[in-house]
C-alpha cells in the first residue's frame, strides 16, 4: 500500500447515503475515511485533525460549501475537490477561485474521482506541514517565523501571512481575490490596493538574498505569483 493510500480523507456532504457510498469506495481504494455532515461540523474537524484531501459537495445544509473552502483555506493548504450537480460554468470558476484544487460533478465515475484523488495527493506538497521550506526560504508557520539563507526575518502578522499564502502557492498565480480574502477577509476583497503596499513591504524586508532566488512577480490585473529562480 502506498503512503498516498493510507491518506485519511473528509467527506463533506449532507446525504448520507453519498456519504456512505464514498465511505465504502474509499476504504476498499485503502483510505481512511472520515465524515461531516455540515458544514460546521466540517470545518471544525479540519481544525482539530487536518486530513490529508476534502471531498465537498457545494449545497450544505447550514453553510455552503464555498463558505468551507474559504475558512479551511484560510488555515490550511488541504487539497479539496469538489463534488456537486452543479454543472454552471459559473459555480466551478468560483469554487476554483476560492481554493478548490479540483471539480468533479455527480454523478461521477468511480474510476475518475480515484485518480484525481491520487493526482491531488500526488501535486501536494507541506499539506498541513507546520513548516515551509522552499530552497533558502524556511517558514515555520506555528513559530510565526521566516528565515532566508539562515537569516530571520521579522514580518508584520499581515506580512507574514501574504507570504504563507504565496508560498503555499509557489508557482502559481494567486488572485487579487483569493490573496484579499485569505488574508483580510471577505469583506475586503476589493482592496487591491492592500496587496500592492503589503507586497512591496514584503519585498523589501525579505531583501536581498530573497530576491536572489525568488521574486514575487505581478500577474497584470489578476494577482501575484511567488516565483523561485531556477
Amino acid at each position: 500500500m502506498s503512503v498516498d493510500a493510507r491518506a485519511r480523507i473528509l467527506i463533506v456532504d449532507d446525504e448520507e447515503q453519498i456519504r456512505r457510498f464514498l465511505t465504502i469506495t474509499l476504504r476498499t481504494a485503502g483510505y481512511e475515511p472520515l465524515q461531516a455532515a455540515n458544514g460546521v461540523s466540517a470545518v471544525e474537524q479540519c481544525a482539530e485533525h487536518p486530513p490529508a484531501l476534502m471531498l465537498v459537495d457545494l449545497g450544505l445544509p447550514d453553510i455552503s460549501g464555498h463558505e468551507v473552502i474559504r475558512r479551511v483555506r484560510a488555515q490550511l493548504a488541504v487539497p479539496i475537490i469538489v463534488l456537486s450537480v452543479r454543472s454552471e460554468e459559473a459555480d466551478k470558476v468560483r469554487a476554483l477561485d476560492e481554493g478548490a484544487n479540483d471539480y468533479v460533478q455527480k454523478p461521477f465515475s468511480t474510476a475518475e474521482l480515484l485518480a484525481r484523488i491520487r493526482a491531488c495527493l500526488r501535486a501536494s506538497t507541506n499539506v498541513v506541514a507546520p513548516v515551509i521550506d522552499l530552497g533558502e526560504l524556511h517558514i515555520d508557520v506555528a513559530a510565526h517565523q521566516v528565515g532566508i539563507a539562515g537569516e530571520v526575518v521579522h514580518l508584520s502578522k499581515k506580512e507574514f501571512d501574504l507570504l504563507v499564502v504565496l508560498a503555499r502557492a509557489a508557482g502559481r498565480v494567486c488572485t487579487h481575490r483569493q490573496l484579499l480574502e485569505r488574508v483580510w477577509g471577505p469583506a475586503h476583497r476589493e482592496d487591491v490596493h492592500y496587496l500592492r503596499i503589503y507586497i512591496g513591504q514584503l519585498r523589501n524586508k525579505l531583501g536581498e538574498k530573497f530576491k536572489q532566488s525568488f521574486s514575487i512577480d505581478n500577474e497584470q490585473g489578476i494577482g501575484y505569483r511567488l516565483r523561485q529562480q531556477a
